[in-house]
């Protein structure tokens, strides 16, 4: 039986129309394999070959895989949350009052929704910190680590934009006392203000620019620049794990 899946698995390899479709990679060479990872749009982010040390718990604590995952959750409950939502001033608060009391789990999906982003920005900052500590940002991974400091910014812009949408007293002061340190920024402040707010107070324009910014404009930036992060991680020779240090009596 599995001698007979075998070969169906080798016919298939061996078509023309999978031939088409995955031009390398066929064979059972390391070659092959190699081929089959980097000419694929979603392998070729991984490795072909990853040192075992690196893959060990305490190399990474898996860090950057869990503020990955809680992305992911982020991006999933937010576009669960979008059906419920409409970024006007006099409906946002009410879309959250029916959220608590009238759709089903909506307490829990706005709640997972909020706790996911706590946790992504604990994790981030986590993942700086062990990064830093390990000295991953010296070359050739000073560029990595630039991206990796544009990310961390870019969380806190999305949890910062995230304020405003309940349309709530904590939302409003927030982003009031917000907007005003943005204009103590020395010659740019006022310009700064204005676009954040898209007027001089905070009111409907700046609800939806808060809302274009926090759905579309930084998670898409940052789901490119992620690319760009693990891209770099493969290129520059997989996960940072330096050597270590030789036992006494050997060589």
């Amino acid at each position: 039986m599995a001698n007979n899946i075998q070969h169906y698995i080798d016919e298939l390899h061996q078509h023309r129309i999978w031939r088409s479709v995955f031009r390398s990679g066929s064979g059972d060479s390391n070659l092959h394999r190699a081929q089959a990872v980097q000419s694929n749009v979603f392998l070729h982010l991984f490795a072909v070959k990853s040192r075992r040390r690196m893959l060990e718990f305490s190399a990474t604590w898996y860090l950057g895989a869990l503020t990955f995952g809680t992305f992911l959750v982020l991006v999933i409950t937010g576009i669960l949350l979008m059906l419920y939502y409409h970024p006007s001033v006099p409906q946002a608060y009410a879309d959250m009052k029916d959220l608590q009391f009238v759709v089903s789990s909506g307490v829990f999906l706005r709640n997972l929704h909020r706790w996911s982003a706590h946790a992504m920005v604990f994790l981030v900052f986590a993942h700086m910190f062990k990064v830093f500590y390990r000295g991953a940002y010296r070359p050739p991974r000073e560029f990595n680590w630039v991206i990796g400091v544009v990310l961390l910014l870019i969380t806190l812009l999305l949890s910062y934009t995230g304020y405003l949408l309940p349309w709530d007293q904590l939302a409003y002061w927030a982003v009031t006392v917000g907007s005003n340190i943005a204009s103590a920024v020395p010659l740019l402040g006022q310009k700064i203000r204005f676009m954040m707010l898209g007027g001089n107070s905070v009111n409907a324009n700046a609800l939806l620019r808060f809302y274009v910014l926090h759905c579309m404009v930084l998670p898409l930036t940052a789901i490119f620049l992620m690319a760009i992060h693990f891209w770099r991680i493969r290129k520059d020779g997989g996960l940072y794990a330096p050597d270590k240090p030789a036992k006494e009596g050997t060589k």
